[in-house]
């Protein structure tokens, strides 16, 4: 049976949709724009007008592929979009989202954030039954098992495809005359609800409500499986498993002006820094953060401490951000153009250095080498998360462990390796009690190795393990 490396499923995205909006196309481009950050490689919006529907979508940002004319041109009250990065290997313009298909003379729309962690072993179950796939995604899986249900509605049909899925996906569908919005039981991944006026939006994060005007409403229930039409907002529920929100979204992926599952980011990640400090064994005579997403533990940090925040770093915000590109050459050149050190700052200098997280350790490498060479004396690192260790199985573009520095080694050589003087880590507690929610409702398994969702019998761990044999 073939992995999910060979399949190129490892993903993790940005959806948005609207329902009811004469300038649906412009509402979802702006949400778009807003969750750029989520996924550069290729993005695109859907959208119907109630008889056609009306496609674009190509490779590059937001503002690469939708040029003048093309929004105008994209005519329809409801429609929904998409950002995405993947990884080697499923970069490609067939894959791009959102995924359309026509079943049944209707057409059908799916954007997808998240990875379904079975989806290897239910598409070769559906290719056995007769079933051609287009892409390689594990998105076209949702709409295969919708095709073969024998339930009578496409809400049945879609309820009846949903309990056969496992790991996480934040799923934005269009049909004929309505947007559905969908989360998985465990609550892996972010999903909102928004309304401008009379029409409802849904997005990865609330930050996508802001450039529209809209109002946040809430964030969708784990299970959750909402209809928008013309008759309004209706809900049913898969039954809930066990709650394992991706803490990562807090350390990384989100916008620090959003509001995810129910917490501010801004708010999370600045506590992150103040526990951070609190932890922190060595002295410095100044903080300063690897720009943008250390920024705000940084601040925490330096004002628990009350030692000077400095911006030594500077980045230049032309070049996108390195962890979601997918080759490790395109990484290492554009971290060597994204961020340049300040000398007047931090010559001379004891610098504490705020990272949000160390995955493969060749930006920090990099970071580090530039801070010598602007004169900086001695360099301690401090990084608001525990040493991502394992590899994670629902949509986080870390699938195998020796690509993760600190799967293969201890603090004390990860110090070595990147340069520092000092190096330390915020602990497992530490991280979970500046969130602001309970430990039972995060999934830790990239810190612990304990994966909460099985596949086929394997936990992820040993699939991993399983899949290298």
């Amino acid at each position: 049976m073939p992995t999910e490396k060979e399949y190129g499923l490892k993903e993790n995205c940005g959806v948005a949709g609207i329902y009811n909006h004469r300038n649906s196309s412009e509402i979802i481009y702006l949400s778009l724009f807003s969750l750029q950050h989520r996924g550069q490689e290729s993005c695109g919006i859907v959208v119907c007008d109630g008889k056609k529907v009306h496609i674009k979508k190509g490779m590059g940002t937001v503002s690469d592929v939708f040029k003048e004319g093309d929004i105008s041109a994209l005519k329809g009250s409801f429609g929904i979009g998409h950002v995405r990065y993947s990884t080697t290997g499923s970069s490609s313009v067939k894959n791009i989202q959102p995924f359309f298909a026509e079943y049944q003379g209707k057409p059908y729309a799916i954007a997808h954030n998240g990875n379904i962690v079975n989806s290897a072993i239910l598409r070769e179950k559906l290719e056995k039954r007769g079933s051609i796939f287009q892409t390689t995604l594990d998105t076209e899986v949702l709409m295969h098992l919708i095709t073969v249900s024998r339930k009578k509605t496409f809400r049945e049909k879609l309820i009846d495809a949903l309990y056969k899925l496992k790991g996480a996906f934040a799923f934005v569908i269009l049909t004929s005359d309505s947007i559905i919005a969908v989360k998985d039981p465990w609550d892996f991944r972010p999903l909102c609800l928004g309304k401008i006026g009379d029409s409802y939006l849904v997005a990865s994060e609330s930050c996508a409500f802001d450039l529209t005007g809209a109002e946040y409403i809430r964030e969708l229930s784990p299970g959750e499986i909402l209809t928008i039409n013309e008759k309004g907002l209706d809900s049913v529920y898969i039954p809930p498993q066990k709650i394992s929100r991706c803490i990562f979204e807090f350390i990384y992926f989100a916008r620090p002006d959003s509001n995810i599952f129910g917490v501010s980011v801004y708010n999370a990640r600045k506590r992150l820094g103040e526990r951070l400090a609190d932890e922190f064994p060595y002295e410095g005579d100044i903080v300063v953060p690897i720009p943008d997403s250390g920024n705000i533990a940084a601040l925490g940090f330096s004002q628990k401490r009350g030692i000077p925040f400095e911006m030594g770093i500077v980045r230049n915000h032309y070049v996108g951000r390195t962890f979601i590109q997918p080759f490790q050459v395109s990484r290492e050149i554009s971290v060597k153009v994204k961020l340049n050190p300040i000398k007047e700052v931090v010559k001379d200098k004891n610098v504490i250095v705020i990272e949000d997280s160390i995955v493969r350790g060749t930006t920090s490498r990099l970071r580090i080498r530039n801070l010598r060479d602007a004169g900086a004396k001695k360099i301690f690192m401090g990084v608001s998360c525990p040493p991502i260790r394992y590899p994670c199985f629902y949509g986080i573009d870390f699938p195998f462990r020796e690509e993760l520095i600190a799967g293969r080694y201890n603090t004390e050589k990860i110090a070595k390796e990147i340069g520092v003087d000092g190096l330390y880590y915020l602990s497992l507690d530490g991280m979970l009690s500046a969130i602001g929610l309970s430990e039972s409702e995060f999934c830790n398994a990239c810190f612990t190795g304990r994966y909460n969702v099985k596949n086929n019998g394997f936990s992820g761990k040993e699939q991993f393990e399983c899949d290298r044999k």
